[in-house]
């Protein structure tokens, strides 16, 4: 079961966005034998005539990619809970090409996962909804996206095209939220740890969930304020004064300019992050006039070989289950 953890967190994970200033550690610069490596791996898929997303790790061949991989994974749940590769040649890539090589490279990392009920295994991010209409998604247009996790362990973005303007990418470490409550605010902190309605986890209505979880050492998160507003809205449990103060003080706190770090994602970049762990957000953009250079990423949920367990109380989400078993 989970308890209210009383210490302050310490180690990697309870980073802050001012930690990084020179510091450029968290990237990885793909070099040029490990693209070779990539490129060959898609040649292989494609000389058997297999497409995305109808192949397996064994047709996507990059064991020599090993050495590397498996310490992202370690970084991912055990250290500071984010990474980036840099220097894909998405340029030179067709979209049929890109979605083979990213798919690839996450069943390396783990097991990709089904991001809505049509089962699609790659989420294509761009403007493409009416803002105006309450079932279109915020990834789907061009506004703030809040700060928030995914129903998965782990979350993939990968930029194909930037925006005009705008666009920029921010995350922010759940353990760095945590200290900050925990130091000066500490008569909230139950609060966080009781169950409330959560809409979109990959089920028909509103489950419940508590937002921070500690379990068998490791503290977990699971926030988008939008989202617990809707559930609690859809089940009429509107949020006590209480519980809107929690929330506000929780806004605050990610928000701060010393706690995020923000970041640009240039055409190349592959960012991976633990949803338990880390919180990842993205500023309003405005595209160029010509549809083909809209801003396009791609994402991606991988549930993970080595993921931390979590407490009853706080059931894992990885995905929306298969077609059939939503028709069924």
């Amino acid at each position: 079961m989970s308890i209210i953890l009383k210490q302050k967190i310490t180690g990697p994970a309870a980073w802050k966005g001012g930690d990084f200033v020179g510091d450029t550690s968290w990237i990885h610069h793909l070099s040029g034998s490990e693209i070779e490596l990539i490129d060959t791996a898609l040649a292989h898929v494609k000389a058997r005539g297999l497409t995305f997303p109808d192949f397996t790790r064994e047709d996507f061949p990059i064991s020599e990619l090993a050495p590397f991989l498996k310490p992202f994974a370690d970084e991912l749940e055990n250290g500071r809970g984010f990474l980036l590769l840099r220097g894909l040649p998405v340029e030179r890539y067709s979209n049929d090409d890109i979605n083979i090589v990213y798919y690839g490279l996450g069943l390396h990392l783990g097991v990709p996962v089904r991001q809505n009920p049509r089962g699609d295994l790659l989420g294509t991010v761009m403007n493409v909804g009416d803002p105006k209409d309450k079932k279109t998604r915020v990834y789907e247009t061009n506004l703030y996206l809040p700060y928030h996790s995914d129903p998965s362990d782990v979350v993939g973005l990968l930029c194909v095209r930037k925006a005009r303007s705008g666009g920029l990418s921010s995350l922010v470490s759940v353990a760095a939220i945590y200290n900050e409550i925990l130091e000066k605010h500490p008569e909230y902190l139950g609060l966080y740890y009781r169950p409330m309605y959560f809409a979109h986890l990959c089920e028909p209505m509103p489950s419940l969930s508590p937002i921070f979880s500690h379990n068998e050492g490791k503290l977990s998160c699971r926030y988008l304020r939008q989202y617990l507003e809707l559930g609690h809205e859809i089940r009429s449990l509107p949020l006590s004064r209480v519980e809107i103060e929690a929330l506000d003080l929780f806004d605050s706190i990610m928000h701060r300019p010393d706690i995020r770090l923000d970041m640009m994602l240039e055409p190349g970049d592959l960012q991976f992050a633990n949803n338990y762990a880390v919180l990842h957000s993205r500023t309003e953009f405005e595209d160029d006039t010509s549809p083909a250079l809209h801003r396009k990423m791609l994402r991606l949920w991988l549930k993970m070989p080595n993921a931390r367990k979590l407490a009853p109380e706080f059931p894992g989400r990885n995905g929306f289950p298969a077609p059939e078993a939503v028709s069924a």
